[in-house]
């Protein structure tokens, strides 16, 4: 490949969404608790779907679970279950809704136990990311020995819809790895964000 053919973004980034998600989200190192508990509902309903069906339904999700607040989310009951089933600004599968209420109880557990559901997240990397450097055609993985470990852990705290592959792409997009290509536009400066403790803490 020569030099002027070496793509701005990583691989995966085709579509305005994705290229637009890329460039100012994926991969950059985040703590605000809103926003961990929106990727894991979101990775979550990602499961047998691309991720650009869930960003085309985000701002729907984000209106439906009431700006993701895993409090409100947590006292959910069956009205509010019909409710998201006739939303058609989500994904209406019932096991994937349920699973956002049971996560939301159980993303509350862990606050009561680490402080913050960010503290239980960052503490499986020391509170910096882990820095890839995939050169161009180099796919990262879809699983880790971590996301295994953290996979196993979370369905022990009654997490659901928390398999390695689905852990995997939380972590990718909250920062705990940094999986940009080097040659990527955005991957120097979500390097450094990871070395000098620069956290996105919302939205």
């Amino acid at each position: 490949m020569k030099s002027d053919e070496i793509p701005a973004t990583c691989g995966w980034a085709k579509h305005p969404l994705e290229v637009a998600y890329h460039d100012a989200e994926w991969g950059v190192p985040k703590r605000g608790e809103r926003r961990l508990f929106e990727d894991l509902v979101l990775d979550g309903a990602q499961a047998g779907l691309s991720w650009l069906t869930i960003l085309k339904r985000r701002e729907g999700y984000r209106a439906a679970f009431e700006g993701f607040d895993p409090v409100r989310v947590a006292a959910y009951g069956q009205a509010d279950i019909d409710r998201l089933l006739a939303d058609p600004g989500i994904i209406r599968n019932r096991a994937k809704v349920n699973s956002a209420i049971q996560n939301a109880r159980a993303f509350l557990e862990v606050q009561q136990e680490f402080g913050t559901f960010g503290e239980y997240l960052w503490n499986w990397v020391d509170g910096r990311p882990i820095q890839h450097e995939r050169g161009v055609g180099v796919h990262s993985p879809v699983r880790t020995e971590l996301s295994d470990r953290m996979s196993a852990d979370l369905k022990k705290r009654g997490f659901s819809f928390v398999g390695s592959t689905i852990v995997y792409a939380m972590i990718q997009a909250i920062g705990l790895v940094n999986d940009h290509t080097v040659a990527c536009s955005q991957y120097a400066r979500v390097r450094q964000m990871g070395e000098e403790g620069i956290f996105l803490e919302h939205p």
